[in-house]
């Protein structure tokens, strides 16, 4: 028997739909259950049917693209004939979780789960992020690699590589600034609604469980940058494009989806403005950025 659910995330709606009786359920997606709805909402973004006796798509009607390494596993991806797409999903440990097979743009997707629940978990999760990503793509959403704070009704998101900081500049926020709570602290999402940036928390937070149902205005986003000093510098449009490009969820090969990416990363230079902090791992840091970039 079918099970189907509906989700809120970032305003949009998402539809999942359990297939058969082998255990695949809710218990997989925990971090999903803040964004369920009662009943289906308008605005649905995508579906995705998780049904195991999905199988590849014959290697005659797919051509392969490229593998890429998302730091916890490796995913490889095909083209389709009809112009959608077929992922295969792999664990840091290389077993084969999730096949994800997509239309071109990504409001309908089918996936198989394998192996056991901590498989299952990873494989789901990597594919709802995969088809939100780039279904949100064409649709001026952002599912962008970033630590979220807010602070008097206005968000502010810290971008860098992984270890060099946001989360420890969002912390000091937390301990050493006003009205401050976290909204996400991994993967927040931005969407231009009526020509103005909004920030929203939602279910993919990485090591911190942060799987809040929450929204603000954009006040800024600042990039992490390690130094002797404290100090901020505020960007160019062109730094700041290049800054941001990086930290969100495109497809470069995919022409579609990565110009749309490019449009919106374009409308959040130009809305929205973008920092770069040098600092240290102190308060200091935090009190200096503050000041800078709040919204006044």
């Amino acid at each position: 028997m079918d099970k189907t659910y509906h989700f809120r995330i970032a305003d949009l709606g998402i539809k999942i739909v359990f297939r058969g009786e082998r255990g695949n359920s809710l218990q997989l997606i925990p971090s999903f259950l803040p964004f369920l709805e009662e009943k289906e909402t308008d605005d649905r973004l995508f579906s995705l049917t998780v049904d195991d006796s999905l199988m590849p798509c014959p290697k005659a009607q797919r051509e392969h693209i490229r593998d890429f390494d998302t730091g916890n596993g490796m995913t490889f991806v095909d083209r389709l004939e009809n112009g959608g797409y077929q992922y295969i999903i792999r664990d840091v440990e290389g077993h084969d979780c999730c096949l994800l097979i997509t239309n071109g743009d990504f409001t309908d997707c089918r996936c198989a789960l394998n192996g056991n629940y901590n498989m299952r978990c990873f494989g789901l999760n990597n594919a709802l992020m995969l088809a939100f990503a780039f279904a949100g793509s064409l649709r001026q959403c952002l599912l962008i690699h970033a630590s979220l704070v807010r602070q008097d009704d206005y968000g502010y998101a810290f971008v860098a590589k992984s270890g060099t900081g946001k989360s420890t500049q969002v912390s000091m926020w937390l301990r050493y600034l006003p009205n401050c709570d976290l909204m996400n602290d991994d993967n927040p999402i931005i969407r231009i609604i009526d020509g103005k940036p909004y920030i929203y928390g939602g279910p993919w937070s990485g090591k911190t469980p942060c799987y809040r149902r929450t929204k603000a205005q954009l006040g800024a986003i600042t990039s992490i940058v390690r130094s002797e000093t404290n100090f901020v510098d505020k960007l160019g449009p062109i730094q700041a494009f290049a800054t941001l490009l990086p930290s969100c969820s495109t497809m470069k090969w995919d022409v579609k989806t990565y110009s749309k990416t490019c449009d919106t990363i374009t409308q959040v230079v130009e809305t929205t403005k973008i920092y770069a902090l040098h600092c240290l791992p102190n308060p200091e840091a935090a009190l200096i950025c503050n000041k800078t970039i709040k919204v006044k």
